[in-house]
Parts: C-alpha cells; structure tokens; sequence
C-alpha cells in the first residue's frame, strides 16, 4: 500500500504543478483579447486533448460507452456543463484579481465543496465522523482564508491607484464576485468524477490500465464543458468584434502553440489527478483532491509573484495576501488529514 500511496500522492502534486501553471502561458498573449485566449485553450484542453489521450489509452473505448446507462453519461455531462460555467468565470476571475489571489479565492472554496458535496449526497452522516468534523472546521477555514485575499486584493488596488497618476475605477470587486461563483461551479468535475465510477468500472473491465481508467469520464465531462466554453467565447467575439484579432492583432505565431500549451498543462493536470487519485483508492476523493488544490494554489502564487502581479503593492497587501494563502492552505490539509481518519 506504501509504494501505491506514495505514487499517487507524487501524481496528484504533479497534476497540481501542472494546473497551478496552465494559465501563466496567458500573461505572454497580450495582443490578443481574452475570447481569443480562451477559447483556444479550450479547444484543445477540453476537446481534442482529452479525447486523444481516452482514445489512444483506451481500449473497446466506443463498446464502454455504448455498454454504460444514459443516466450515468447524462450525469457525467451535466457535471462537466457545470463546470465549463466555472471555468467560465474562472477565467473572467482570474483576468481580474491575478493569478496568485484568484488561484486562492477559487481553490479554496473549490477545496471545501468539492469534499463535502458527495458527502452530503452519499452518507450525511459522515458529517459527524472525524472527517465530518474536519470538513467543517476546514469550512470555517476557507471563509477565513478568502476574507483576507479579499483584503489584500482590495489594498493591492488602492496601492497601485496611489501610486499612478491615471485614476482608474477598480474592478477588484466584480472580480471577488466572479471568483466565489468560479468556486462554488468548478468542484463540479471532481462530482463527475466521484459519481462516475460505474463508467470507470465499465472501462477498467475492457481492459484499461487501472490507472488510466479515469479519461474515459474526462472526455464526456470535458466535452460538456467545452460548450459552456466556446459558447461564451463565442459569444463575446460576436459582441466585441474579436473574431479577426486572430489574423490581424500582429500577433507571432507562437501564440496559437501557447494556447495549446495551456491547454496541455491544464489536461495533464487533471490526468495526473486523476491517476493519482485511482492510486489512493478510497482515500482518492477526500486526500487526493485537497492536495491538488494546495498544490494549485502554491503553484499560482508562484506564478504571480514571477509575472508581476504584485508590482507596487505595499506591505499590508502582501502581508493580507500570505495570510489568506497560508490559511487556505491549512484548510486544505485539515481536510486532508480527516479524510485519513
């Protein structure tokens, strides 16, 4: 079990490493406008990567799909449109407020709902278990946490705007809002995930390999989400008249490699998560989402640090900041640690 655990923590780090960083790519397509951005990147993150990686690892895949209930594919792409609505707002979030306090503020409450949720649904007594008990206090945790990014994203703002000569209106508060909606939306992969287990068992029993089960639910609730995607994207191109900013921004050729490449990094997040969490087993869905989530939030700060983010932010900032982070952090292992209670 030791080799196994150990394994599966190394996968879920490592998918959070890789998600934590899939939207630095972002801060270097300045030309384009963020419908160009991001529909780029769904495309290949939630459409043509996932299906080549379910394609390609899985066998009999069409005889899996064909062999699972409606109700479970219909379950699973419900949750993934969910989440396509968060990442939605995830992105707008993110844009806003940075990536180090947007990673913050939408991971952390990611964190809390995404445990709790198929607990409240599966066995509401668990709730007076240890684990229970830990999901709570990490509740109360995460509120804590968010309040002091809230600070220190509003502080942030007033240091900057003091410090310039061009007085602009601050958009931190629309972007806190879109954050908490980004958060209380996303968790819902990791359901199609935790209540997708029949089509997993459908794919490990036409001989996949066990830790590569998972894509099969990922290419169904990815595809779901892309539409919430690209419909927005869509959406916005048509209203802000973006659709030819592809070919006449000037923008280099490498930005459509780059939003690939997020789109890489976002999908081998998830599918390093995703092994790794098959590996811890039981413990995948109350350990492992936790860890990638801190692992996230780590990897976002560091990222926000490195592009500037916090650039004429006095010491109160960074001072709300890292305290919002750190306590969204111990929120997270509390978690953690009554998951293995």
């Amino acid at each position: 079990m030791g080799v196994h655990f150990g394994w599966g923590v190394f996968l879920v780090l490592l998918g959070g490493l890789l998600n934590g960083s899939f939207y630095a790519p972002a801060k270097r397509m300045s030309l384009w406008r963020w419908e160009n951005i991001w529909l780029i990147y769904s495309l290949f993150g939630t459409l043509l990567i996932p299906w080549g990686f379910a394609w390609a690892a899985l066998p009999h895949l069409a005889s899996v799909y064909h062999q699972t209930s409606w109700s479970v594919l219909i379950m699973i792409a419900i949750f993934g449109f969910g989440w396509g609505v968060g990442s939605v707002f995830f992105g707008l979030g993110v844009a806003r407020v940075g990536l180090a306090l947007g990673y913050g503020i939408i991971l952390g409450i990611i964190a809390i709902v995404g445990a709790l949720i198929p607990i409240l649904v599966k066995d509401p007594s668990q709730l007076w278990t240890p684990q229970g008990h830990a999901l709570l206090a990490g509740l109360v945790l995460v509120i804590l946490g968010t309040i002091f990014c809230a600070l220190a994203g509003h502080q942030r703002d007033k240091d900057k705007q003091a410090a310039s000569t061009v007085v602009a209106r601050s958009g931190f508060v629309l972007g806190f809002i879109i954050c908490i909606l980004a958060g209380v939306f996303s968790p819902m992969l990791n359901f199609g995930f935790v209540f997708g287990k029949d089509l997993q068992t459908r794919t490990l029993e036409a001989g996949a390999a066990f830790s590569m089960a998972s894509y099969s639910i990922w290419a169904v609730a990815l595809t779901a989400g892309f539409l919430a995607n690209a419909a927005y994207c869509v959406y916005l191109l048509i209203r802000n008249k973006t659709a030819t900013v592809f070919r006449t921004s000037g923008a280099p050729a490498t930005y459509w490699p780059l939003g690939a490449l997020m789109g890489f990094l976002w999908f081998g997040g998830i599918a390093a998560y995703g092994m790794g969490a098959t590996e811890l087993g039981s413990l995948g869905g109350a350990v492992g989402w936790p860890l990638f989530v801190a692992t996230n939030i780590i990897t976002g700060n560091v990222w926000g640090v490195l592009t500037g983010e916090w650039t004429g932010a006095g010491r109160r900032a960074y001072s709300y900041a890292y305290a919002g982070i750190a306590v969204l952090v111990v929120a997270i292992f509390v978690i953690a640690h009554g998951g293995t209670t």
